[in-house]
C-alpha cells in the first residue's frame, strides 16, 4: 500500500521525512484542518470572493448525515439520516513563494458524493464515485504571492442512491501535494512478488515517474528495501530519460534472501523507498509498504504461501455506526481487531472500495481482503444508484481501485461487483463483466477477479459467471455440489452467507421462525432471517460436506446503518422508501452490533473458527413470572462437552458434535423445516431465578466455566475502556462501554437507564450508541438510554496532551467515573 510522502503538519514547514530521508523537494501536507461547512444551497459559494465568515468551522474528517436528526421523511432503507441534498466545504490557505514553479496537487481520499471542486473561483474538475479517491493538478489556480486561496467543494448526495447508509461529505482525508516537476506520480508504484519461497523473494517495482517540464529529463530511479526491522536488505537503481511533458515507468527487480513472508498469522511488512534523482539532487522520493507472500487458486482451494486457507470472512460495509462514515484510523483499528477476536481472517469490502486506512490496518492485522468495486451496473436497484454514472466512470473508478490497492499484501481478489442483475443477461451481461474483468488486468494481472452471484444457475447460463477467475455464490449451500459436478474445474467460495438477524440480548419465547415480531426486534437465539437466510450452523455443515469451497463471508460482521431487513422492506427493490416498520433503521445482520458488543452469534462463530478454548452461554437469566416455564439455554463452545448446572443441580453433560440441537430451518432451495446442529449444544430448563453456570471438557477435564445469575434491581453504573492512553493528535478515539449492573456486579439485561455524561480535559464526547436497531436518539447528545443494559461513549482526543475524564450519572443510580490519558 502507498504512504505517498504521508505528513502531518504546517504548510510553512514543508520537510518530508520517510526512514530517515529528507527531502526538500516533495511534501505532502495533510489539508483535514480548518475548513468552513455549509448544508444548504448556497449561490456563488464556489467564487474566491464569497463570504463564508458565518459557516461552520471544523476538522476533517466529517459526515453530515450523521448528525441526524432521524426523521421518517428521511428512508429507513438508508438509516433515516439526511445523507441527500447541498453541502458546501471551503478552506481558505497560503501557498509559500517557494512552491511557485512546482507541482501542487490536491488530493481527496473520497467525498460523498459528485463531487465539484473549484480553486480561487475556478473550476479544476469533478468525480461523481464518492467512494473513489481522486486528484486535481491545481499549481496554475493558486496564487504564490503570499494571497490567500480558497479551495471550495461542492458534494450533490441524492436520495434513493444507495441501498444502505452512505454518509455525505469530506468523510476521509484531503492532502495538498508539492512535487518538482519530476515526480512519481499518483499511485505510481506497482510492486510484484514473482517468487517467495522461504529462502528467497523476488521483487519486481514498476515505478511510473512523471515530467511536468518542458524539457526532457534525465533521473535515476532508486529503490532500497527495509525489513519490518526498519534494517535495509536490498537496493538496485537505474537511469532513465522521460521525454517533456509525458511519463516513463522504471522497472527494476530485486532478491531478498530468506524473506519473512506476510501472512495471517504473521502479517510482517516490508517497505520500499523510491528516490528520484535528477542532476544530484533529490527530486523526489515515494514510500510503498509490501509484504512478501504468494497466492494461488485452484479448483481445490485458496493457497497463501503454498499453505491453504480456508475463509472465516464477514461482509463489512464502510460506516462505523455512531460515527457514520467518517474515517477514523482507531475505529476501523477497532472494528477489525474485534472480528480477528471471532476468528475472523479476510473481509470482503461490500459493497464498494475501502478506505485507504482500512487496508493499511487489514496488511497489519493480517487480513485477506476481498476489494470490491460496485454494487450495480447499468441496471438500477435503486433509480439514482451508480448506474448513472457507469458508462462515463466505470472504467476509470475500476482503474483507479485497482491502481491504489495494488500494493496491498492484504488484497487478493478484485471483486467487479455485487448480485448483478446483469448476471441472467444473455445477450449484454457477460460482455460487461468481461469488459471490468479486463480493466482489472489491465492494472493488475497477478490478482483473480470475482463477482458475488445470488442468482444461480442464471449467471452460468448466460456465460456471464465465465467471465470472472472466481465464481462468488451468495446463498447457496445446498447447491455446492451441483456446481461442482456441473463446473469440476472452478474455484468457487461463497461470497455472502448465513444473513441471519437478532437484536442483542433480547429474546423471544416460544423459539420460533417468524418473519417479524410486534417488537421491531429480532430473537438471539440465531434462527431468524428473510426468506434466502439460514442460521449459521446450516452453512458450516455444507462447508465441511464440500471441502473445495474456500470458505464464507458471512453477511454481516458488524451491524450497519440502513438497510433493517426483516423490516421496512424487499431488498433490490426500486420502489423507494422503506419505512413500514419505522423506527427500524438500522441492520440486523451483525454478528456484533452498531456498538461493537458482540451479539450472541459471535461466539457461535468463535466457537467454529477459533482453537483457543472458549464458552458461551446464553439467553440472560431474568425470566421474573415464568417460574417453572422451560427456557431453552444453549451453549457455544469449541470444547469437547459442556454441562450446565441451575443453582448448582447438574442439567447434565452433552457431547459437541453428538448431541444436536434441532434448530427450525426454512429457506429457499432448503427441504424441510428443521436441521440438526452439531454445532450448539442445548438443555430445555424450567426456569427459577438464581444461577445458571455451564463448564467446559477438553479431555475430560474441566477447562473453563461461564455463569449467569439473576440479575436484581439496577443499582450502579460500571465504565471499561478499551485502551489507557491515547494519541493527542485530534483524531485518535477511546471506547467506553457502559454496563448498567445492580450491587451485585450482575448485568442488568432488561436495563434502559438514561445514561448523562460529561466530559473535562484534554478531549471530547464525539458519539454515543446502544446498538438499538429502533432508537432515535441522537448519536450526538451527551445522554443515551442503556439497551440490554449496555451503551457506549466515544471520545476523540484534542491535540493537547493531559488527561480525558469521563463521568456517568443516572437517576437512581450510583454514577461512575473514568479516566484515559493523551500523549
Amino acid at each position: 500500500m502507498n504512504i505517498a510522502k504521508k505528513l502531518l503538519g504546517s504548510l510553512f514547514f514543508l520537510v518530508l521525512i520517510l526512514s530517515g530521508y529528507q527531502s526538500a523537494q516533495a511534501q505532502d501536507i495533510n489539508f483535514n484542518d480548518s475548513w468552513s461547512f455549509f448544508n444548504e444551497e448556497a449561490k456563488g459559494a464556489e467564487m474566491a470572493n464569497f463570504d463564508d465568515s458565518n459557516w461552520r468551522k471544523l476538522d476533517l474528517p466529517h459526515d453530515w448525515a450523521i448528525e441526524g436528526p432521524f426523521d421518517e421523511k428521511y428512508n429507513a432503507r438508508c438509516g433515516g439520516l439526511p445523507f441527500h441534498g447541498t453541502g458546501w466545504y471551503r478552506k481558505h490557505f497560503k501557498t509559500p513563494e517557494s512552491a511557485k514553479g512546482k507541482v501542487v496537487r490536491l488530493e481527496f481520499e473520497g467525498a460523498m458524493y459528485d463531487a465539484h471542486v473549484w480553486v480561487n473561483g475556478k473550476f479544476v474538475g469533478n468525480r461523481p464515485y464518492g467512494y473513489i479517491g481522486f486528484e486535481f493538478d491545481i499549481s496554475k489556480e493558486l496564487k504564490y504571492d503570499g494571497s490567500e486561496n480558497v479551495i471550495a467543494v461542492r458534494l450533490q448526495p441524492q436520495d434513493l442512491s444507495s441501498r444502505w447508509y452512505p454518509g455525505a461529505g469530506l468523510y476521509r482525508s484531503v492532502w495538498l501535494k508539492i512535487d518538482e516537476a519530476v515526480h512519481v506520480a499518483q499511485w505510481g508504484t506497482y510492486i510484484t512478488t514473482p517468487t517467495v519461497t522461504e529462502k528467497i523473494a523476488v521483487v519486481q517495482n514498476e515505478t511510473t515517474v512523471v515530467n511536468k517540464s518542458d524539457q526532457k529529463a534525465s533521473v535515476t530511479v532508486k529503490h532500497e528495501y527495509f525489513a519490518p526491522n526498519g534494517e535495509m536488505v536490498a537496493s538496485v537503481e537505474e537511469p532513465i530519460e522521460i521525454e517533456a511533458n509525458s511519463s516513463k515507468v522504471s522497472g527494476l527487480y530485486c532478491k531478498i534472501n530468506n524473506p519473512l513472508r506476510w501472512d495471517t498469522e504473521t502479517p510482517n511488512l516490508y517497505s520500499a523507498l523510491t528516490t528520484i534523482t535528477q542532476n544530484g539532487k533529490v527530486v523526489d522520493t515515494y514510500k510503498t509498504r509490501i509484504g512478501l507472500r504468494s497466492i494461488a487458486f485452484t479448483k481445490d482451494g485458496f493457497f497463501l504461501n503454498n499453505k491453504k486457507i480456508r475463509f472465516n470472512g464477514v461482509c463489512l460495509h464502510h460506516d462505523n455506526g455512531a460515527l457514520g462514515s467518517a474515517v477514523y484510523r482507531r475505529a476501523d483499528q477497532r472494528k477489525l481487531q474485534i472480528m480477528k477476536d471471532m476468528g475472523v481472517n479476510a473481509i470482503r469490502t461490500s459493497h464498494n472500495p475501502p478506505s485507504r486506512v482500512f487496508l493499511e490496518l487489514c496488511d497489519e492485522l493480517g487480513l485477506v481482503v476481498l476489494d470490491e468495486a460496485f454494487d450495480v451496473w447499468k441496471k438500477a436497484k435503486v433509480p439514482n444508484g451508480y448506474n448513472v454514472f457507469f458508462e462515463e466512470w466505470a472504467e476509470r473508478d475500476i482503474k483507479d481501485m485497482v491502481r491504489r490497492d495494488r500494493n496491498h499484501p492484504s488484497v487478493i481478489m478484485w471483486s467487479t461487483g455485487n448480485e448483478i442483475l446483469e448476471q441472467g443477461d444473455k445477450k449484454n451481461g457477460w460482455k460487461v463483466a468481461k469488459m471490468l474483468n479486463d480493466y482489472c488486468k489491465e492494472i493488475d494481472p497477478t490478482r483473480p477477479t470475482t463477482v458475488g452471484m445470488n442468482n444461480y444457475t442464471a449467471p452460468y447460463e448466460s456465460n456471464f459467471a465465465q467471465q470472472t477467475d472466481i465464481a462468488g455464490i451468495n446463498y447457496k449451500p445446498t447447491k455446492y455440489a451441483e456446481i461442482r459436478e456441473t463446473y469440476p474445474e472452478l474455484p468457487i467460495y461463497a461470497s455472502e452467507t448465513s444473513s441471519c438477524t437478532s437484536s442483542r440480548g433480547v429474546y423471544h419465547l416460544p423459539i420460533e421462525k417468524y418473519k417479524t415480531h410486534e417488537s421491531i426486534h429480532v430473537s438471539s437465539y440465531d434462527l431468524i432471517g428473510p426468506p434466502w437466510a439460514y442460521p449459521p450452523d446450516v452453512e458450516f455443515h455444507f462447508q465441511e460436506q464440500n471441502p473445495y469451497i474456500m470458505g464464507e463471508f458471512i453477511w454481516t460482521g458488524f451491524d450497519y446503518l440502513g438497510e433493517p431487513t426483516p423490516y421496512g422492506g424487499k431488498d433490490n427493490s426500486t420502489n423507494g422508501y422503506w419505512n413500514g416498520d419505522w423506527p427500524s433503521h438500522s441492520s440486523y445482520f451483525g454478528a456484533v452490533d452498531l456498538c461493537g458488543f458482540p451479539k450472541d452469534r459471535f461466539f457461535l462463530y468463535q466457537s467454529h473458527w477459533t482453537t483457543k478454548p472458549m464458552i458461551h452461554l446464553l439467553p440472560h437469566w431474568n425470566w421474573e413470572g415464568m417460574e417453572g416455564d422451560t427456557i431453552p439455554v444453549y451453549c457455544y463452545t469449541n470444547c469437547d462437552e459442556a454441562e450446565l448446572f441451575v443453582n448448582g443441580k447438574s442439567m447434565g453433560r452433552k457431547v459437541k458434535g453428538k448431541d444436536l440441537t434441532e434448530l427450525i430451518v426454512k429457506f429457499i432451495r432448503y427441504e424441510g423445516e428443521t436441521f440438526q446442529s452439531k454445532y450448539r449444544l442445548s438443555w430445555n430448563v424450567p426456569y427459577e431465578a438464581g444461577t445458571i453456570k455451564v463448564v467446559g471438557y477438553k479431555d475430560g477435564k474441566e477447562i473453563l466455566t461461564e455463569q449467569i445469575s439473576t440479575a436484581g434491581e439496577p443499582a450502579k453504573i460500571n465504565l471499561s475502556i478499551d485502551r489507557s492512553e491515547i494519541d493527542a493528535d485530534g483524531t485518535d478515539l477511546a471506547y467506553v462501554t457502559v454496563r448498567i449492573e445492580d450491587k451485585d456486579g450482575n448485568i442488568c439485561p432488561m436495563a434502559d437507564n438514561l445514561v448523562n455524561f460529561s466530559v473535562k480535559g484534554a478531549g471530547e464526547l464525539i458519539a454515543v450508541d446502544n446498538g438499538n436497531q429502533i432508537s432515535l436518539e441522537s448519536f450526538q447528545a451527551n445522554h443515551r438510554k442503556a439497551f440490554s443494559g449496555m451503551c457506549l461513549a466515544i471520545l476523540r482526543s484534542s491535540k493537547n496532551t493531559g488527561e480525558i475524564t469521563l463521568t456517568a450519572k443516572s437517576k437512581k443510580l450510583k454514577s461512575s467515573q473514568i479516566s484515559i490519558t493523551t500523549k
